[in-house]
């Protein structure tokens, strides 16, 4: 660790500013990490020593150069490929200065083998066309189910890591059904062999409710297969959650990227799709213990309500008892009620008959029926002089209609003269309504005769003919 910087010293005599040695390294180590940071660096191993601590110290060099190195135990323990003297890397490193020595040197966190940089460069490739597309968004991603019934595992049947799946599997959850799809994890076929995995995962008549993609650690050449578009892609695409273990905690492919869930080892993942019978069985303790206890606090309640309860209810017996005997005295006072209604009832019955009979039309009847009989001869006599009358009245206006009708008139010679048509035409009562050559009628007592306007006199009413 760098030393805190003094202020700097003055010379008595010349100004000048002078720092420590452990003022310059820090400040050296300080400007390289803020500037140059994480770099990516190929070269060969040389000078390699690993000391009881575990730490790896060795140099990277080419034809012209070399740098010293540090990569500490907690980063080279998950190095699987083989490492020493000779082997050409490349290396993830901190640019630092290791100031008690003033030693420039890179902080090693990743180690590749150097043929991998190829490999490494189609990774980074593929995985940004892919999140462009949006095929790592989070929303895009399933929720495992909390109780699954059926699970997938997929993986090579030769393989460590799908049997500590299974262990962890058969430990947590024994009852969960698992089929396990055979396939190659490296090489050219297992691309192919992966998707057709896939396929058919999802046209089972029992479909899982999840799957677990898994394999053992190695180099980025080793897991390519789980780098592949197509692969990717059909994980991206699956319609069941897909739970991404492949390799060790380090280990990084673009399966765990558009998986639904990534696990750093094939142990997590078994743990991630299942739930663990033991903490089921303590959780259903503990909803036991609280069930028992609310329902002894209600018992206890409803008892003590009932005892409450009891203590004003009255014994069934002695309430029969109490309203036989209120009935009994109920229905005494509804005869005695009834006897006195009734008594009263056919009192008032006969006073009102006795009213009645006293009242009766019969007598008075009797009484008016001679006046009656006295009326009716009346009433036909004056009937019959009213008759007698009316028709006297009637024959005298029939003579004196007669004797002005105008039929009898003509009976005497005179005729009725009428113009225009119909039966009897209009009556003519002056020259002036007739002109000469008109055709006239002349209506007599025993027809009508017709004759022609021939000439036309005219004569002053009452001057003599």
């Amino acid at each position: 660790m760098s030393r805190p910087q003094q202020p700097l010293a003055r010379h008595p005599r010349t100004e000048r500013r002078i720092r420590t040695v452990s003022e310059v390294n820090g400040a050296a180590r300080l400007l390289i990490e803020e500037n140059l940071g994480r770099v990516w660096i190929e070269g060969e191993v040389s000078n390699f020593s690993r000391p009881g601590s575990g730490h790896w110290y060795f140099s990277l060099r080419d034809r012209s150069a070399q740098i010293s190195c540090a990569m500490f135990a907690s980063r080279n323990r998950f190095v699987r490929a083989p490492f020493g003297n000779g082997i050409t890397v490349i290396v993830r490193a901190r640019l630092s200065v290791y100031e008690a020595r003033g030693q420039f040197q890179a902080i090693v966190e990743h180690v590749e083998p150097a043929g991998e940089g190829a490999l490494r460069a189609a990774f980074e490739q593929i995985k940004a066309s892919l999140a462009a597309e949006g095929l790592f968004a989070s929303d895009r991603k399933q929720p495992l189910p909390a109780f699954p019934r059926h699970l997938a595992l997929i993986s090579s049947p030769s393989g460590a890591a799908p049997r500590d799946v299974l262990a962890v599997l058969r430990r947590r959850f024994p009852c969960l059904r698992v089929t396990w799809f055979h396939v190659s994890v490296q090489g050219d076929e297992a691309p192919g062999q992966i998707i057709t995995a896939l396929d058919r995962a999802e046209r089972m008549r029992s479909r899982p409710d999840a799957i677990i993609l898994t394999r053992g650690g190695g180099s980025l050449e080793d897991l390519w297969a789980f780098n592949t578009e197509a692969v990717v892609r059909r994980v991206a695409t699956a319609t069941i959650p897909v739970v991404s273990a492949v390799g060790h905690e380090t280990d990084v492919t673009l399966c765990d990227f558009v998986a639904d869930q990534r696990a750093a080892t094939p142990t997590a993942a078994a743990e991630l799709a299942t739930p663990d019978q033991g903490d089921l069985g303590r959780r259903i303790d503990r909803l036991e213990r609280t069930f028992e206890f609310q329902a002894n606090a209600r018992l206890r309640s409803f008892l003590q309500s009932f005892s409450s309860v009891a203590r004003r209810l009255v014994h069934p017996g002695r309430s029969v008892e109490q309203w036989m005997q209120r009935t009994d005295e109920l229905t005494l006072r509804l005869q005695r009620g009834m006897t006195a209604r009734l008594g009263a009832a056919a009192t008032a019955l006969e006073h009102r008959s006795r009213l009645l009979h006293g009242a009766s039309p019969r007598r008075r009847i009797d009484r008016l029926a001679p006046q009656l009989q006295q009326v009716k001869q009346r009433l036909r006599g004056a009937m019959t002089r009213r008759l007698a009358d009316a028709t006297a009245r009637s024959d005298s206006s029939a003579r004196a209609l007669h004797a002005v009708s105008p039929l009898q008139t003509l009976g005497r010679g005179y005729a009725i003269v009428a113009q225009g048509e119909g039966k009897w035409g209009s009556p003519v009562s002056s020259v002036e309504q007739v002109a000469t050559g008109e055709r006239i009628r002349a209506h007599v007592a025993d027809g009508t005769m017709e004759a022609t306007v021939t000439g036309k006199e005219h004569r002053q009413i009452g001057e003599e003919t």
